[in-house]
């Protein structure tokens, strides 16, 4: 992975682990934001995260948009269900840090590195525009910038 110079490898995992700890719901106006940009199916799927999972997607989601001021609410949502596939690995934060450890060398492990093409097809099955549920698998025009407005968390 190239990092950027005065950037530590894996500080945004670090980071992420902290602010993941605290079990408290996104603001009411973020939660409010994040729906404006979501389709009601989509709010239920987005809804199923952590608190943690969906004030990191606001952030994320947010940073996108700075980023790419002309992004669609396709791909606003793609930003906000961009880790909607961890729930099918069920596991905790603990669990999570493992798996970011070890690799995927159990079930719930791999279905936790594989996040990216579950979300897709949850995303897929709630009936999201096609550009949604490619940004969540990493494909598109705009996945460098969701890669980028991950990366800093």
């Amino acid at each position: 992975m190239i990092t950027a110079p005065g950037r530590v490898p894996g500080a945004h995992l670090v980071r992420r682990f902290m602010t993941s700890l605290s079990p408290t719901a996104p603001a009411a106006a973020d939660e409010a934001w994040a729906g404006g940009h979501l389709s009601p199916t989509e709010r239920a799927l987005w809804t199923r995260m952590t608190a943690a999972d969906r004030r990191h997607s606001i952030e994320v989601a947010r940073r996108f948009v700075a980023q790419r001021p002309s992004a669609t609410r396709a791909e606003v949502a793609g930003a906000l269900l961009h880790d909607v596939g961890k729930l099918e690995a069920g596991l905790g934060t603990f669990g999570r840090v493992v798996a970011t450890v070890v690799g995927p060398r159990s079930h719930r492990f791999r279905l936790y590195h594989d996040h990216e093409a579950l979300g897709a097809r949850l995303a897929e099955a709630a009936g999201s525009d096609p550009a949604t549920v490619a940004l969540i698998e990493g494909h598109g025009p705009a996945a460098a910038d969701l890669r980028h407005a991950d990366d800093v968390t």
